[in-house]
């Protein structure tokens, strides 16, 4: 680890989990020690912090340290860059990933200037996808890091200016334009604005999923299902719609197809269910939660459960387990401001426009998106289309007291 960012925490800390989320997203390596098992790091950690065990304290390469930092104090630190070279702008794009990167690259193409404002890191989910099988133009797949770096990299050969590691704040409207806010302090104006900020698969937050994200633990059947062709057995965590949906696809690859739900019964639909239960290859556990995940060789081990009826302890040896416990759209910092469905997905009408004039919404945030990749790269496009007829409309005003 001597060159290498060492991240001290637990795996209880919520900021820890967010820390070491944030560094892989950005595909920066680094070391973590937990030191509620090794208390003499722990004892490290509050000689830096002046004798306080606070955590997660970062360790840079050149000694220098950030104890609890945020994300943005994060890109700050790593040289992201996390400031604009000016402060207005046509079309200000919130999300960096595939649908707000596409907008970003046709808006240069149409000559629109536009800021691109990332949260986390450039490439969205995309980008932490271990591998894509079903993305146009790829027959042999393509790791996801790949891919979005190749999205990046051509954003950058256009010219668009990115911000990374930055969260916006808010959006508001202005008589003549719309305002922005982030996290970093720092204000923008736009004549428009699309959010691209995708959604997030809910976690167990159990120990050891985090670490097998990618290496085990997935959250699309459809994306990584063909990896596991010829599994002996496969996991589905969830028993909703979407995860006896997503069994039934999985059911293609693997001889045995395990069911997990917590709740006594399982909430999908009678149809759905139908199927499932008399589909020879499915096993159904309800009532059931899951404690932790075992790896081994970087791999998913073992899932351990525990039967809610009786505490006895369960452990399942999965060659893979699919999450489908529901999706939060990142629409937090919207609320109040914007119109939301009842999921907080963003509405939008016809042209992908939400209930703020000039504001626009594209890929797996917006209501009734069918959260693949190739949907959400095609909504990117559409959404620009729109702006940039939008923009023809808007009278030349300038934007008052903006040099």
């Amino acid at each position: 680890m001597d060159e290498k960012i060492v991240v001290y925490g637990a795996p209880w800390c919520p900021d820890c989990k967010r820390t070491k989320r944030f560094l892989g997203e950005q595909r920066i390596s680094f070391g973590w020690i937990d030191i509620d098992e090794d208390p003499e790091q722990g004892e490290l950690v509050a000689r830096l912090n002046e004798g306080k065990r606070i955590i997660p304290t970062v360790v840079f390469p050149d000694g220098s340290f950030l104890a609890e930092p945020t994300n943005a104090e994060l890109a700050d630190k790593l040289g992201l860059r996390v400031r604009a070279s000016r402060r207005y702008f046509d079309l200000v794009i919130v999300g960096g990933g595939p649908a707000g990167l596409t907008s970003a690259i046709y808006a240069a193409r149409e000559g629109i200037n536009a800021l691109v404002i990332e949260a986390s890191a450039l490439g969205g989910q995309a980008g932490v996808t271990q591998r894509i099988d079903n993305y146009p133009g790829f027959p042999e797949g393509i790791e996801g890091a790949e891919l979005a770096g190749r999205i990046i990299a051509q954003a950058h050969r256009y010219g668009v200016e990115m911000l990374s590691g930055v969260a916006v704040g808010s959006i508001r409207r202005l008589p003549d334009c719309l305002e922005i806010t982030t996290g970093t302090g720092d204000l923008y104006l736009a004549r428009a604005v699309i959010v691209a900020t995708g959604s997030s698969y809910r976690r167990l937050g159990v120990p050891g999923e985090e670490d097998l994200i990618g290496a085990g633990i997935h959250f699309c059947a459809t994306c990584d299902g063909p990896f596991y062709r010829g599994a002996e057995e496969l996991m589905v965590i969830g028993g909703g719609n979407s995860g006896l949906e997503e069994g039934l696809f999985l059911a293609e690859f693997a001889e045995r197809i395990r069911i997990l739900e917590f709740a006594p019964e399982l909430a999908a639909s009678a149809l759905l269910q139908e199927k499932v239960r008399s589909h020879p290859k499915f096993e159904i556990h309800t009532g059931v939660r899951i404690t932790s995940f075992d790896k081994r060789d970087a791999r998913l081990a073992a899932v351990r459960a525990t039967e809610l009826a009786t505490g006895e302890e369960l452990v399942f040896h999965p060659e893979a387990a699919f999450v489908f416990i529901g999706l939060d759209p990142n629409t937090d910092f919207l609320e109040g401001s914007i119109d939301l469905d009842p999921g907080r997905f963003i509405a939008t009408g016809p042209t992908l426009q939400t209930s703020i004039p000039g504001v626009f919404a594209a890929g797996d945030v917006r209501r009734g998106s069918t959260k693949q990749l190739a949907s959400a790269v095609g909504e990117g496009v559409t959404a620009l289309l729109m702006v940039r007829q939008y923009l023809q409309q808007l009278e030349e005003v300038p934007v008052q007291g903006v040099g």
